[in-house]
């Protein structure tokens, strides 16, 4: 029982702490998310837009001092990392001021990368001297394989939503051209029967009526 208790302690270490998050950013709209990160801490931020406009959005990033650490404008995906030089919380914006009236769907991810015990063979000698067994270097392999099939899974989703959303817009297009070009064609018909009736309903002058005799 010992054995296990000390596999899955070593797995919880080696989890990385991670945000995951999809919202709605409004038109003329700038929402921040903030996350304390301890100094010479590696971290990751990767987002997307997944609907709407131009699929485009500004973000900026500040350090606990205000100091722009990113900053990039109409961006439809980006991916950021940088190691901190101070403790701190962190600022994480995303605008959309500069829409007039679409509004966007954003997904990021911040990933704070591993702490300095994630990898059991990289402790070291300061750390509390324990023998890896065969067991806890293969859960910590199996942790590792998993967050990689979990990026995989995440990454996958969001491409086929934006692409569903991508052919609704154009199948949305082509239907609305397509009721364009019928009610067009209908006018057009209309117009043209009505022409041609004017032309053999003209009324027949006065006096200019011929007489029939035997």
């Amino acid at each position: 029982m010992n054995m296990y208790e000390a596999v899955i302690f070593m797995v919880l270490c080696a989890i990385s702490q991670a945000v995951e998050m999809t919202f709605e950013l409004q038109e003329h709209e700038v929402q921040c998310f903030h996350e304390f990160i301890p100094k010479n801490k590696k971290f990751t931020l990767e987002y997307q837009v997944i609907s709407g406009g131009h699929f485009d959005v500004d973000c900026h990033i500040l350090s606990p001092d205000s100091k722009k650490l990113y900053n990039e404008q109409r961006k439809q995906y980006d991916t950021f990392v940088h190691t901190s030089v101070e403790q701190g919380e962190y600022s994480f914006c995303f605008s959309n001021e500069f829409s007039t009236f679409a509004h966007k769907q954003v997904y990021f991810d911040l990933d704070l990368g591993e702490d300095d015990k994630a990898s059991p063979g990289e402790q070291g000698a300061d750390a509390h001297a324990t023998a890896l067994t065969q067991l806890e270097a293969s859960a910590y392999s199996i942790h590792e394989a998993l967050r990689l099939v979990v990026d995989y899974q995440n990454h996958h989703r969001l491409k086929e939503k934006i692409g569903r959303e991508i052919a609704e817009y154009l199948c949305e297009r082509v239907q609305n051209w397509s009721v364009a070009q019928t009610v067009l064609v209908i006018i057009v018909a209309f117009g043209q029967v009505f022409i041609l009736r004017k032309f053999f309903d003209r009324p027949m002058p006065r006096g200019t009526a011929s007489k029939v005799g035997i």
